[in-house]
């Protein structure tokens, strides 16, 4: 069985918009482990392991820190799960993955593609983080499901760099071609539909289901060698739905990377 980090990022400097998702980690742990739910898994797997610890929340002053941090706890043998923080965070985590795996795969979940080469002027932006890790070549193939918000820079961004777009004016997840290498999973909350994901700075109407995205990480048939969930904004968020969501999204993610 694989040996399992938590961490948690605090950090949203990049967002273009609100700020708030560095509040996110410790809120997404209140409701896991609030007892409004048991910890298991629906494939029966609880997420009280022993091959699971947690890091606990990192404070983040410097943008390339994330990759130390996440670099050392790699070098520890273990797969890493990051809470964030705004989408900014995948970039410099992807780049710590890349060191130890020479060849792998993301699954990128999200209302947006995230491939601006540049957002007002930054190239580190919540916007940009898939331009960066397709331009320095750091996966394989990156697969993009829930897209809703697609411009023309954007597109011509994802041909540039061969990005497999499953935009939801078309979806059918049943056509997503299997993984074939060791999979990265990272989970933008605003592919939710907002209807099922309140908690988040853009909302994206016309978005995935809770079910539709439970039922594409189950079923990946795969190794997923590491996840992030990102842009959870607890100070949008209703009733806590998100957040709930979000934990119901980490164990389903957590015991399948088991």
């Amino acid at each position: 069985m694989s040996k399992i980090t938590i961490q948690g990022i605090k950090y949203d400097e990049k967002s273009s918009y609100l700020r708030g998702p560095s509040l996110a980690p410790s809120l997404i742990r209140d409701a896991l482990n609030c007892g409004s739910a048991n910890m298991y898994s629906e494939n029966l797997i609880s997420i009280e392991n022993p091959a699971i610890s947690d890091a606990g929340d990192f404070e983040i002053k410097e943008y390339f820190d994330i990759e130390k941090i996440t670099k050392k706890h790699i070098d520890t043998g273990a797969k890493i799960f990051t809470l964030g923080g705004d989408h900014s965070i995948t970039f410099p985590i992807i780049k710590a993955h890349s060191k130890k795996y020479s060849k792998f795969d993301i699954l990128h979940i999200d209302a947006h593609c995230d491939l601006y080469d540049n957002y007002e002027g930054d190239l580190y932006s919540h916007a940009s983080p898939f331009a960066r890790i397709m331009e320095h070549g750091l996966v394989n193939r990156l697969v993009q499901v829930g897209i809703r918000t697609l411009n023309p820079h954007q597109a011509e961004q994802a041909e540039k760099y061969n990005v497999e777009i499953h935009q939801m004016k078309d979806l059918n997840l049943a056509s997503i071609p299997e993984f074939k290498n060791p999979l990265y999973i990272s989970l933008d909350m605003d592919g939710f539909d907002p209807a099922y994901a309140p908690g988040v700075s853009h909302h994206e109407p016309g978005g995935l289901t809770s079910r539709q995205v439970i039922n594409l990480i189950q079923s990946i048939d795969t190794e997923i060698i590491g996840a992030d969930i990102v842009e959870y904004n607890p100070k949008q968020d209703l009733k806590n739905m998100t957040a709930f969501l979000a934990a119901k999204m980490m164990k389903e993610i957590v015991t399948k990377m088991l």
